[in-house]
């Protein structure tokens, strides 16, 4: 699995993201700096929806690089109990269903599944969804 920028996810299986610990205080950050000033974590895997938001229209191009017939997707933050809040897509809900405090675990998906190379993007779903994840 190739994430969309390097240092993202670790090499294990399942992968998880990496955050950055900072050496003086220990407050934990992501994406993880390139700065001897933190040494990269890696992230727990679940966590709680903390707040989110739809994303309804296509975002400008550049920055995006996803399939151009846009799709609305949730944009979720996600807390990760004693280490920090991240930003990441949740897939595998339909937008009413989504709930402020429910269960989440980590599940990278492809930015755009139409591409069999696409880079992968952070992402979550519901602890309940299926281990695979889902699309983007």
């Amino acid at each position: 699995m190739k994430a969309i920028a390097e240092g993202l996810f670790t090499e294990e299986t399942p992968p998880r993201l990496i955050g950055g610990k900072d050496r003086e205080t220990g407050r934990i950050v992501f994406p993880c700096p390139s700065s001897e000033t933190y040494e990269p974590v890696a992230l727990g895997s679940e966590g709680t929806l903390w707040s989110y938001t739809v994303q309804r229209f296509r975002p400008k191009t550049p920055p995006y690089a996803g399939p151009e017939a846009f799709a609305p997707w949730v944009v979720a933050y996600v807390e990760l109990p004693g280490q920090v809040i991240v930003e990441a897509r949740l897939n595998n809900v339909a937008f009413d269903d989504v709930k402020v405090g429910m269960a989440v675990r980590f599940a990278p998906s492809p930015l755009n599944p139409e591409l069999a190379d696409s880079p992968y993007i952070p992402a979550y779903v519901p602890v309940s969804a299926p281990a695979a994840g889902g699309a983007a």
